[in-house]
């Protein structure tokens, strides 16, 4: 390709300050270096996750970024040592890596790598490699992927190459919030067949969590959110039952034991908030109850009475949806290319990168599941 070894000069959407509009810039894109991938970004998506660094945490040195963790795109050209992909893959960046040889890769018990940014830069959410640069400046890659930009530069580590077949404004999701949720409730609470649940918030994360119980075979799927308009699609996607906390003088545990018999097998938190989180521990039932936190947050601690715990319940963490990150993806896109992966009813609106501050505002005032921003031609 004529641009392969080249500086690629490119739209991105840039956040140059913490809670102010991105602004959409010329950058410029290095050629890959070792062991690097740069890739032509197709689609891409906005999640709460890009809201929470620029809205919430602002984290003073995690600016100025091109934000995006959530897209799909086409490998444009790689770098030195790198053999697993090639010019013209149709690929998916992830933000947690794979690098299949540290011990945390090697165990069966944790989709965690032990490098790239998540495992000593979660405060700034940005690796220190930057190929990225605008007005003269670095930008910082965020999460490693910065999707909100035609073109990108990510560690081969972090890339998954997926059917061609696969439609990438489709399949873009799957970079962050429907594995999240599915695989929160299916790999990381392991729901049983026959069990009770309840999933804590309706974005995208949460209604794949419900989606994921559905899967495992739970008989009763509990849809708690204070938007009474997330109750439909809740049910499309498995729910059984909605609870708006808004309507009940009670607490939310107190509602869902007295509708359980005592709290429910599990709980999967998805909002980010911890006093949600509390709520979603203490609605478990006691002796066996699982709940796991999904929704990320690095801003508060959380505390609960130790008796909740003393108990019996177990209170997990959920990263990811503890999908290895190459392989979990790949079987993803394959779920729902056999059609066994719901991802077209998550998609609320399509937009335009340009358009990306609106998509911005939907979620931010709650009014979308997810926004599929078009970023570049195929």
């Amino acid at each position: 390709m004529a641009t392969v070894g080249k500086v690629i000069k490119c739209k991105a959407a840039v956040a140059w300050e913490p809670n102010k509009p991105l602004v959409i810039e010329e950058i410029e894109v290095a050629p890959p270096k070792a062991n690097e991938v740069r890739i032509k970004i197709v689609t891409t998506t906005v999640c709460h996750t890009d809201l929470y660094h620029l809205l919430e945490d602002m984290p003073r040195d995690g600016f100025p970024t091109v934000l995006g963790h959530e897209g799909a795109g086409i490998v444009e050209s790689v770098g030195p040592g790198v053999t697993e992909f090639q010019p013209g893959d149709r690929v998916i960046p992830l933000f947690i890596y794979q690098c299949r040889e540290c011990r945390f890769c090697k165990s069966p018990k944790t989709n965690i790598c032990d490098k790239g940014w998540f495992s000593d830069r979660h405060d700034v959410m940005a690796d220190p490699n930057c190929r990225l640069t605008c007005k003269g400046k670095k930008v910082l890659p965020f999460m490693g992927t910065s999707t909100f930009s035609e073109y990108t530069v990510v560690n081969q580590m972090a890339v998954a190459k997926i059917d061609p077949t696969a439609p990438l404004d489709k399949v873009c999701l799957l970079g962050c919030g429907i594995c999240s949720g599915y695989g929160a409730a299916v790999n990381t609470a392991k729901v049983e067949p026959g069990s009770t649940c309840a999933v804590f918030g309706l974005g995208a994360v949460g209604l794949a969590a419900v989606m994921g119980c559905k899967a495992a075979g739970a008989k009763r799927i509990i849809a708690v959110d204070i938007n009474p308009e997330k109750s439909e699609k809740a049910k499309v996607l498995g729910a059984t039952d909605f609870v708006n906390p808004k309507d009940h003088s009670k607490s939310i545990s107190q509602v869902l034991s007295e509708m359980t018999d005592g709290g429910v097998d599990y709980s999967l938190e998805c909002v980010g908030k911890v006093e949600v989180m509390r709520s979603a521990l203490e609605s478990c039932v006691k002796g066996w109850g699982v709940s796991v936190v999904v929704g990320w947050n690095d801003m508060y601690d959380v505390s609960v009475r130790p008796i909740q715990l003393i108990a019996g319940r177990t209170w997990k963490g959920s990263s990811f949806g503890g999908f290895k990150s190459k392989d979990g993806v790949v079987q993803m896109v394959k779920a729902y290319l056999d059609k066994k992966l719901k991802l077209d009813e998550f998609i609320t609106h399509n937009m335009t990168l340009a358009q990306v501050n609106d998509a911005i505002e939907l979620m931010k005032h709650g009014k979308c599941i997810r926004t599929v921003l078009s970023v570049s031609p195929q």
